[in-house]
């Protein structure tokens, strides 16, 4: 087998407010990765998650024609000689175990296609069906981002579109991953955020507040406009600490108030939060070594 490592995805803005409105901004990251392989030296060994998987995909399609030709007996074959995923993304932290794993198995055995505009939409709708298997719901973006490797602005349910990330000046600050050393399950912090949302105040909170800073974040970032971005992101970091504490890990809320205070540093959710990693923004890397000494930091981007 020819391995094609697929990359995990970071969701730089949009997190809760892709429900309510679907503007928000999803990344290729290349730290964490994945291939389909066979095991060696080991002898066949089935995986059952991938055997689950499979039936599932048989069941879609007995009960929706899939709009891809999809290689259903040679997936059936190829578990059942130890096939599995290859992977260092971690899994339950929400950079896209489960998105690059579709969009392996989707590589590998959906025969030729031609990728257009149209097209794009196609396959998101196709990775919706088959990531839902893992979150009983998918939007489908995660597996698109790490298929086409590229950014994607997504501006509207139906309105997607690739876009070429800024170039920066390598500077003193920047973007970063905070790893809180626990897995998540999204699904139930969702319905949290929905349920949340059945609230008449907290609905209106989010319309007049969460998505024009979230519209602020994607915009200032697209355009190089660092002060607005820096402004955007605490205040983004300001409103969920105020009301997203129940996705916020416990043990990071006073570092998250640190940020606040300080000025160094300010965090946000990545993702669904509840733990995984955390997004912060610094002005100067240099100023949080200490604050942050004591935590694993990715940078994600420098400017």
């Amino acid at each position: 087998m020819v391995q094609k490592s697929f990359n995990s995805k970071i969701l730089l803005f949009g997190e809760y407010s892709i429900i309510k409105d679907p503007m928000a901004l999803c990344i290729p990251y290349s730290l964490f990765e994945g291939s389909l392989s066979f095991r060696k030296n080991e002898g066949p060994k089935i995986d059952p998650e991938l055997k689950a998987f499979s039936q599932y995909l048989k069941r879609c399609y007995k009960k929706d024609k899939f709009e891809f030709d999809f290689d259903a007996r040679s997936f059936d074959f190829d578990i059942s000689q130890g096939l599995y995923f290859d992977s260092t993304i971690p899994q339950g932290f929400g950079v896209g175990s489960s998105g690059a794993l579709c969009a392996a198995i989707f590589s590998r055995y959906v025969r030729e296609f031609s990728l257009n505009p149209e097209m794009i939409f196609k396959l998101k709708r196709f990775f919706a069906k088959m990531e839902s298997f893992f979150h009983g719901s998918s939007s489908g973006i995660d597996p698109l981002i790490s298929f086409l490797n590229k950014a994607v602005l997504i501006k509207g349910k139906d309105d997607l579109l690739m876009v070429d990330l800024p170039s920066y000046e390598t500077g003193k600050g920047g973007i970063f991953l905070l790893n809180t050393g626990r897995a998540r399950k999204t699904e139930p912090l969702v319905n949290l955020f929905l349920e949340k949302c059945s609230s008449q105040d907290f609905g209106r909170i989010c319309d007049q507040h969460l998505l024009p800073l979230t519209h602020r974040c994607i915009d200032s970032f697209l355009k190089r406009d660092l002060d607005l971005l820096f402004e955007s992101f605490k205040n983004l970091s300001s409103f969920q600490r105020e009301h997203f504490d129940p996705m916020i890990p416990p043990l990071f809320k006073d570092l998250w108030e640190a940020g606040l205070e300080s000025n160094e540093f300010h965090l946000k959710l990545c993702g669904a939060g509840g733990g995984g990693f955390l997004l912060g923004i610094t002005r100067d890397f240099s100023l949080i070594e200490k604050s942050l000494n004591f935590y694993e930091t990715r940078i994600v981007y420098r400017f």
